[in-house]
């Protein structure tokens, strides 16, 4: 997911972020809700994880502006207050969803992936020629056989698979994946694809497969069946 962060505590933000790029997001960060106001409406997210006291504009009365110009992206309202009234003035401001801080950070990532899932209208399942990714349950499977995926794998075979048939760079890949901060060892990509060839080819043989692709990156590609569709 492409995840927008409107948190003005730097420790919470990074905490976030951090731990959101682990699970194979992508993530932007904003401190205030004067800055966040243009950015949440001028970039595609698909979830928001919005503070509700934030400088120079609050959270709710930033949601409010959001949905009045149109905004459909999922958001998340993130705050200290736990009574029954302030969360219905959340909820009624435009929020989907509610979580009173602290909060356990596995359930926060189960709420963002169920409002990603009702507000992309997202697939659970999708077909890769013979093979069928599972985005609930993070696994690839045929027939019988199954393997799983961790967060990453998925995020790459996801990219790969949004894109079958094309070439894309390993910056593009690691952009998209790891996120434009990441500061690891580039070689990270080629890492991963080798990963997913393993789990791809004990599923299906060479009927899915991740093809090198000389000083460019990489392309997945689907093995047509003989007489039938790819």
């Amino acid at each position: 997911m492409k995840i927008f962060v409107v948190e003005d505590e730097e420790r919470m933000a990074r905490l976030l972020e951090r731990g959101l790029r682990e699970e194979g997001h992508q993530i932007d960060l904003a401190a205030n809700g004067a800055e966040a106001l243009e950015q949440g409406l001028g970039v595609d997210y698909d979830v928001i994880i919005l503070d509700w006291s934030l400088p120079e504009m609050d959270g709710v009365s930033l949601l409010r502006r959001w949905r009045e110009r149109g905004l459909k992206t999922p958001v998340l309202l993130l705050t200290a207050r736990g009574t029954v009234g302030e969360r219905v003035t959340g909820l009624r401001a435009g929020a989907d969803d509610y979580l009173v801080k602290p909060f356990d950070f596995d359930e926060l990532v189960a709420r963002l992936e169920a409002l990603h899932r009702r507000g992309a209208g997202h697939e659970v399942r999708t077909r890769i020629g013979p093979i069928t990714l599972d985005a609930r349950r993070r696994v690839i499977s045929t027939g019988s056989a199954e393997q799983s995926l961790t967060a990453r794998e998925f995020a790459l075979l996801c990219e790969l698979a949004g894109h079958a048939g094309e070439a894309l760079t390993r910056t593009e890949l690691l952009g998209k994946v790891w996120g434009t901060g990441f500061d690891g060892a580039p070689n990270v990509v080629d890492v991963y694809v080798g990963y997913l060839r393993t789990k791809l080819k004990a599923l299906s043989g060479e009927a899915v497969t991740i093809q090198a692709v000389r000083s460019v990156g990489y392309r997945l590609a689907v093995a047509k069946v003989k007489g039938g569709d790819p």
